[in-house]
């Protein structure tokens, strides 16, 4: 693809998804800006990065299961070749690891609660093993002697945001990708072939498409003296009718999340900060003597169906639109780059794509499986 006296793509967000749209464009030869004035000061930048197909299915969400799942068998060659085009010494430096989760329920009732998901889960063919209190603790000795039992999801994953879109960066800049650090305030602006829009919930604004801004309370502590958690398992808890969970970084980080609140403030809040802690601390009460390193609050671009929006608008094919992605923007990154760019390069939507396109906020029927954009 390439065009004369003009870019080929605008990329319009410089998350990791825009990012890796760029990148992977700028391999197939294309000409792309990537417009941000503070690339990953998003959504990605309070993360915590659990790449988890098979926790995160849940009930009545099958096809978005199945773009998890394509996605997270995607992710250990993205890894490789993001580290690779950033100069890095291997993945360990995207902090990326594979030890699996543990989903844990303290009590009885939670325990049933959790039961119930992975019944579900186990029935879709996912790879999930339920665990009693005695393997829970053979397998993590610092959880709660309280936790009744869980589950092991060997195939969940994680990476470090932080890491990975300063690594992707440095990829689309020395694949030729230009940054312009200035904001898109209407689509209007961008002289390009096709635009891209990768801009979370600001795609709202840009697009008319029903995208919001879900907010949600995230704590990053450190263990005593910076050396790693003495867990490492990613830790997903059922507490009392709560969701909480505990991600062990190799620095000594363990980030601890999230509430989910349909706001759109940046406020840390007292009760926020006291509930997460009081559940982070219910499951593995060592996590009281770390330090409180940091408080933030950041937004889930979501959508009405929680699903993501990946795809041409209706009324402008030359915009294709990958945002909405919700709790799973990091998970979805490699799936969502690579089906755009072959929709760049093909002017076709893959049929994986027919559940997510914009059309389908507005559409009274089935859209067909294949459509031409240009």
């Amino acid at each position: 693809m390439r065009t004369t006296g003009r870019t080929d793509v605008a990329v319009v967000g410089g998350g990791p998804i825009g990012l890796a749209i760029a990148w992977r464009a700028a391999q197939r030869g294309m000409r792309v800006l990537v417009h941000d004035p503070d690339p990953g000061s998003g959504a990605s930048g309070v993360a915590a990065g659990m790449l988890a197909p098979v926790a995160e299915a849940s009930f009545g969400e099958e096809a978005l299961t199945r773009l998890l799942l394509d996605s997270a068998a995607r992710w250990p060659r993205f890894a490789a070749e993001v580290a690779a085009a950033a100069g890095l010494t291997g993945v360990a430096d995207l902090g990326y690891r594979t030890e699996g989760t543990l989903v844990v329920g303290r009590t009885a009732d939670d325990l049933a609660q959790a039961r119930r998901l992975w019944t579900y889960q186990r029935g879709l063919g996912l790879p999930i093993t339920a665990l009693d209190a005695t393997g829970l603790h053979d397998r993590e000795p610092l959880l709660a002697p309280r936790v009744r039992g869980g589950a092991h999801a060997p195939d969940d994953h994680q990476v470090d945001p932080r890491r990975l879109v300063p690594a992707l960066r440095l990829a689309a800049l020395r694949s030729g990708v230009v940054l312009v650090s200035a904001a898109v305030r209407d689509l209007a602006e961008l002289d390009a072939g096709t635009v891209v829009v990768a801009a979370g919930c600001g795609a709202a604004a840009l697009t008319g498409l029903p995208i919001r801004p879900v907010k949600g309370q995230i704590l990053r502590l450190r263990a005593p003296g910076g050396e790693p958690p003495a867990f490492r398992h990613v830790i997903r808890g059922y507490n009392d009718g709560r969701t909480v969970y505990l991600v062990p970084r190799h620095d000594g980080e363990v980030v601890v999340g999230a509430t989910v609140e349909e706001r759109a403030d940046h406020t840390v809040t007292a009760g926020g900060v006291l509930e997460l802690l009081r559940d982070a601390t219910d499951l593995v009460p060592e996590l009281a003597e770390y330090e409180l390193a940091e408080t933030m609050a950041g937004h889930r671009p979501g959508t009405p169906d929680n699903a993501p929006v990946i795809g041409p608008l209706a009324d402008r094919p030359d915009v294709i639109v990958a945002s909405g992605h919700y709790r799973h923007g990091i998970l979805l990154t490699p799936v969502t780059a690579e089906r755009v760019v072959d929709l760049l390069t093909s002017g076709v939507v893959d049929p994986a794509l027919a559940p997510f396109t914009p059309d389908r906020f507005t559409r009274t029927e089935h859209a067909p499986s294949r459509e031409e954009i240009r």
